[in-house]
């Protein structure tokens, strides 16, 4: 009887280190990904990022396809917005001519959550000012929504008996997203008064390694 359990355990101790060599030696090759990740989503990248139809600050209807031609950095704000929107986006505009130095072309990509006041015009000088090749996206508040919940983002109206002064709450990632994947990472905001965040050559850094590990 001792003899059947010492073989059972040995059996057991051999099953879990042949699993645990799977995921340390196998398992990550499956992912290309694997060595630039810092961080995990649950359910997997695939649970966010998809289809989405807006309008562009040229005032053209635009799906995702049309937007994401090449590796982009892509963030929710609005342009009223008195302190974080500016310096996330200012954050990645600097990441983006980092990786212009090392001949890493990114699209920055900034989708409004107030259409009400962030008309085409609007964004299109709010974007310009950051970075000329930065796009500006806005739509209808059903396309907004529906852009938003598929990145998982939140927002929601504060002060909204004002029509005019009223601010947003709202989520401060920015998610890189590759033509041929989709969605592989996602980026906190930018350092500000209330935290450190990530700074520009961080997430320059970073998304390097994703695009360099999808070419």
């Amino acid at each position: 009887m001792l003899k059947i359990y010492a073989i059972a355990a040995v059996v057991a101790i051999l099953a879990m280190l042949g699993g645990l060599w799977y995921y340390v030696a196998v398992a990550p090759r499956g992912d290309i990904f694997a060595n630039c990740r810092e961080s995990s989503v649950a359910g997997g990248t695939a649970a966010i990022g998809g289809s989405f139809t807006l309008v562009s600050e040229t005032g053209e209807t635009v799906t995702d396809a049309d937007v994401i031609t090449k590796p982009s950095l892509i963030y929710f704000g609005y342009t009223f917005c008195p302190d974080v929107c500016p310096l996330d986006a200012a954050r990645n505009a600097e990441a983006v001519e980092i990786l212009a130095e090392q001949g890493v072309d990114v699209q920055p990509v900034f989708i409004t959550i107030d259409p009400a006041r962030d008309t085409p015009e609007v964004l299109a000088e709010w974007t310009d000012y950051l970075h000329p090749d930065m796009l500006g996206l806005t739509g209808t508040p059903e396309q907004i929504k529906a852009a938003s919940q598929t990145y998982k983002t939140y927002f929601a109206k504060r002060n909204a008996d004002d029509p005019e002064y009223y601010l947003m709450d709202h989520s401060v990632f920015s998610y890189l997203v590759l033509p041929e994947h989709g969605f592989v990472e996602f980026f906190r905001g930018a350092p500000n008064a209330l935290g450190p965040g990530v700074e520009a050559q961080e997430v320059a850094d970073r998304a390097a390694c994703f695009i360099k590990a999808a070419s």
